[in-house]
């Protein structure tokens, strides 16, 4: 018998039955046949199949083009406070699980993976950083944002204050203004400085909520940045695209000979100096501002210097218009470090593109490393950490690619 409410009811092609029936949680804007009741943007819909049977409720988006986010199939659930903070409990007690003792800086949502649609949270020590990219979401972030101050309260974890990183253009898309600063309510306080330290594999980092790339620091690439500490010792590195030098750092811990960290931002690099020295790594570490598109070729004119090189590249593409833009500026650094590198010499390569799928990239790599002349020998084939859970069934979860490969 499904809860008693009152919601409009949405009529959806027999093609999006399937595709909740197979567990994805979309229902897109062509593919709802009709809607009865009244149907604002943000309210809760239930969503029927053709022929009347329940398949979802879900938050309404008149302005995007995934119109309807499915929170639950579960005729019976009714959406009220307890229903969000069990759905705030299963996240964090997941990340509990999964990360250990890496609990005090991770994602502790992370959107759809967690059935709770739009919606990032990052913790990192004593702040949460917020993004909320659904009309839906952003009706009930006051509900969200409690549950998660006395979840986490009860596992002894006290939270000073919350950050909005609400900066991004995706939320015009919903209908939604851009805008970040300390998020204010009665259960929680506001910090005096938007700065705070986090410890990562034995490395601490100065991290900035306000001003930092997405919510202030990239927790996605925790257990790979440990992978290349692992194999790091006694080699030259090359680390490109380092931003605040994190690859970098892992593979100076590890026991790097030496290691230079290049970026285009001399913020970037600015802030990889502070990190080592923070770090006591400035000895085993130079840094170079310059775009690694030019470094490359320039380097290849000579004796390769170093013996393991980095590629962890901002996203080249974030639609499917520009995939194949995206496939060649991939080819083009993967193909400039497979020829620099010397026979032995070790690669760590990644892309976190969703649209540059794992397919597509490993296919990439193989004409890249033929144009080159060499081989790939294979360690490690790795993906986006635990606290960025991949649902299967949901293919947009799965954005993370990550090889560590021997040149032979």
């Amino acid at each position: 018998m499904k809860a008693e409410r009152n919601y409009p009811v949405a009529s959806v092609t027999k093609k999006a039955e399937a595709s909740i029936k197979k567990g994805h949680p979309w229902v897109y804007d062509t593919e709802i046949k009709n809607v009865s009741g009244e149907w604002t943007n943000g309210c809760l819909t239930d969503v029927v199949s053709e022929k009347g049977s329940y398949l979802g409720t879900g938050f309404v988006s008149e302005k995007s083009k995934i119109r309807i986010r499915l929170l639950s199939t579960n005729a019976n659930d009714k959406f009220d406070y307890d229903f969000y903070k069990r759905r705030i409990r299963y996240a964090v007690d997941y990340r509990r699980t999964v990360m250990g003792e890496d609990f005090s800086a991770c994602r502790l949502v992370f959107g759809e993976a967690d059935s709770l649609p739009g919606l990032t949270v990052d913790r990192y020590e004593n702040l949460l950083v917020t993004q909320v990219l659904s009309y839906g979401m952003d009706m009930i972030k006051d509900v969200i944002f409690k549950a998660l101050v006395e979840v986490l309260n009860e596992y002894s974890v006290k939270i000073d204050g919350i950050y909005e990183r609400n900066d991004v253009a995706i939320r015009e898309l919903e209908g939604l203004e851009c805008y970040k600063g300390w998020y204010k309510a009665d259960f929680v306080g506001i910090p005096a400085s938007p700065l705070t330290e986090i410890t990562e594999n034995g490395i601490k980092y100065e991290v900035d909520v306000e001003n930092g790339q997405k919510t202030g620091f990239f927790l996605d690439q925790k257990y790979n940045r440990l992978a290349v500490a692992k194999i790091a010792k006694g080699k030259r590195v090359l680390d490109c695209f380092t931003h605040t030098g994190s690859f970098a750092l892992n593979a100076a811990m590890g026991g790097a000979e030496h290691v230079t960290a290049v970026d285009v931002s001399q913020t970037a690099i600015d802030k990889a100096k502070e990190n080592a020295e923070k770090n006591g790594l400035t000895d085993r570490m130079d840094f170079l501002c310059t775009n690694v598109f030019d470094l490359l070729p320039e380097l290849c004119k000579g004796k390769s210097p170093y013996d393991m090189i980095i590629l962890d590249p901002p996203a080249f593409t974030k639609n499917r218009k520009t995939v194949s833009d995206a496939e060649r500026g991939y080819k083009e650094i993967n193909y400039r470090a497979m020829k620099l590198l010397p026979r032995g010499g070790y690669l760590a390569t990644c892309s976190c593109s969703h649209f540059m799928d794992n397919g597509l990239f490993v296919k990439m790599l193989m004409s890249a490393a033929s144009d080159a002349g060499v081989s790939l020998k294979l360690i490690e084939a790795r993906r986006q950490s635990p606290d960025h859970p991949t649902l299967l069934n949901v293919p947009e979860t799965d954005y993370l690619k990550f090889y560590l490969f021997q040149i032979i």
